[in-house]
C-alpha cells in the first residue's frame, strides 16, 4: 500500500472530495431505502409487490434522466454541479418523509435514485477521471471507498431513528443533514477540478443525442455495456433476495448475516488493489477478468448445502464488486477519452442504474412463477459466462 501512502500525500484534498460525494451517494442508493420499505409499505396501505413496481418505475425513469444532465460535469464548475445536485437528494429526502399521496412518493423516489445513486457517484467518477492519467486507478479506487463506508454506517444510523422515532423522522433528518453539508460545500475550494471543464460550452440537445448515438452503436459498446449490466443486475437481485435464498437453504440467517461483514471487508480491500492493478495492468487488461470470481462464486452458493457455500460467494462477490467501479469507468477514460467523460459515462450509467431496477423486477416474477433458487442462480451464471466471453474482445480496441 506504499503507492497510496505516496499518492495521497500530494492528492488527499481532490480524491477526499470525490470519496466524500460516494459517501453522500449512499442516501439514494438500495441498500439504504430497504429500510424505508417495511414502514411506506404500511404508511401507504400498499403491497410489496406495488413497492416493487414503484421502485423499479421510478428508477427506471431516473437512469433516462440523467441522459438530459449527466453532460453538465463535462462544462459547468464542479461546485455549482454538485451543490444542485445534493440539494435535489436533500429535498427529494425530506419530500420522502413529508409526503401523504402515491404522487410525491413517486416523485421522492425518483430524485433519490437520480441524484443519489445517478448524479453523485457519476460526478465523483467522472472527475476522477478527468484529473488523473497515471494515477486513476488509485484515484478511481479511494473515491470508491465511500460506498463501503456508507453502507458500514450509514443504516445503522437509520436503522436507530427509526426504531426511536419514525421512519418520516429518519428520512427528514437524512435530507437535514445534507443540507448542512451545502453550507460547508460553499467554502469549499474545487478550482483544480475545473481546469479541465470543456471549452465548447453546453451541447445542444441535437449534439447530445449525436454523442448518445455514437456512443451506443459503437462496437465497443456491444463488449462494455453487457458486463457492466449483467453485475449490477445480478448483485442487485441476489442482494435484494438473499435472505429469502438463504431461509429456503435453510441457513442461519444470523451466520449469513456475520458472513457479510466478510464481503464489505473483501470489497473494502480490493477496492483499493483494484486501483493499483488498472494503473499496473491497465483497465482493458482486468476488464478481461473482473467477472470471473463472482461468477465462479455461484456455483458453491447453489450446489454446497453447507452455509460455507454463501460465504465462498460472499467472499468473490467482494472482489468482483470491489474492483468493478475502478475499472469500469476507467476502461471509458482509456477507450474514448477525458473531453465528454460526463456525456459518455452518462450512457453507461443509465443502462447500469436500469439494471439495477430489472434485477430484483424480473427474479420477483420469476420467484413467483416458482422458478427455484438454484434455477435462477444457474441461469444467471450461463448469462455471465456467455458474457465474460464476450468480454475477452476488449483486446482488439486500442482507443
Amino acid at each position: 500500500m506504499k503507492d497510496y501512502i505516496y499518492f495521497l500525500k500530494g492528492n488527499l484534498r481532490p480524491v477526499s472530495f470525490g470519496w466524500l460525494l460516494t459517501l453522500l451517494s449512499g442516501f439514494g442508493q438500495t441498500f439504504l431505502i430497504s429500510l424505508y420499505v417495511p414502514e411506506i409499505i404500511r404508511s401507504f396501505q400498499i403491497s410489496e409487490g406495488a413497492f416493487g413496481a414503484i421502485y423499479a418505475g421510478c428508477t427506471i425513469a431516473a437512469s433516462f434522466i440523467m441522459l438530459s444532465v449527466g453532460h453538465t460535469v463535462d462544462h459547468k464548475p464542479v461546485k455549482k454541479v454538485t451543490a444542485f445536485t445534493v440539494a435535489g437528494l436533500a429535498l427529494s429526502s425530506i419530500l420522502l418523509g413529508v409526503s401523504e399521496s402515491i404522487i410525491l412518493l413517486i416523485v421522492a423516489v425518483t430524485g433519490l435514485r437520480l441524484a443519489g445513486q445517478g448524479l453523485l457517484t457519476h460526478i465523483s467518477m467522472t472527475i476522477m477521471s478527468k484529473q488523473y492519467v497515471n494515477d486513476r486507478g488509485k484515484a478511481l479506487s479511494f473515491s470508491s471507498l465511500g460506498f463501503s463506508v456508507g453502507e458500514a454506517i450509514f443504516p445503522l444510523i437509520i436503522a436507530f431513528l427509526i426504531s426511536w422515532f419514525d421512519w418520516r423522522v429518519a428520512a427528514i433528518a437524512s435530507g437535514g443533514v445534507l443540507l448542512l453539508y451545502l453550507i460547508r460545500l460553499k467554502f469549499t475550494r474545487l478550482g483544480y477540478f475545473d481546469e479541465k471543464l470543456s471549452t465548447k460550452g453546453s451541447p445542444s440537445p441535437f449534439s447530445l443525442l449525436k454523442d448518445y448515438k455514437t456512443v451506443v452503436f459503437d462496437r465497443k459498446f456491444g463488449v462494455m455495456m453487457p458486463a457492466s449490466f449483467i453485475l449490477s443486475f445480478g448483485a442487485t437481485a441476489i442482494f435484494f433476495y438473499q435472505y429469502v435464498f438463504v431461509e429456503n437453504k435453510g441457513w442461519s440467517v444470523q451466520l449469513y448475516a456475520t458472513f457479510f461483514t466478510v464481503y464489505a471487508i473483501t470489497r473494502f480491500l480490493f477496492s483499493l488493489f483494484g486501483g493499483v492493478w488498472v494503473d499496473k495492468f491497465t483497465a482493458r487488461k482486468l476488464f478481461q477478468y473482473y467477472l470471473i470470481p463472482i461468477n465462479l462464486g455461484l456455483l458453491p452458493f447453489v450446489v454446497m448445502d453447507s452455509i460455507i457455500g454463501a460465504l465462498i460467494f460472499l467472499i468473490t462477490a467482494g472482489v468482483s464488486m470491489g474492483v468493478a467501479g475502478t475499472v469500469k469507468t476507467a476502461l471509458i477514460a482509456e477507450l474514448y477519452g477525458t473531453e465528454k467523460m460526463g456525456v459518455i459515462r452518462s450512457v453507461f450509467t443509465m443502462f447500469s442504474v436500469i439494471s439495477t431496477a430489472l434485477g430484483p423486477l424480473v427474479v420477483g416474477l420469476l420467484m413467483d412463477a416458482g422458478v427455484s433458487f438454484e434455477y435462477l442462480m444457474g441461469g444467471i451464471f450461463v448469462l455471465m459466462t456467455v458474457i465474460i466471453i464476450n468480454s475477452q474482445r476488449i483486446k482488439s480496441y486500442q482507443d
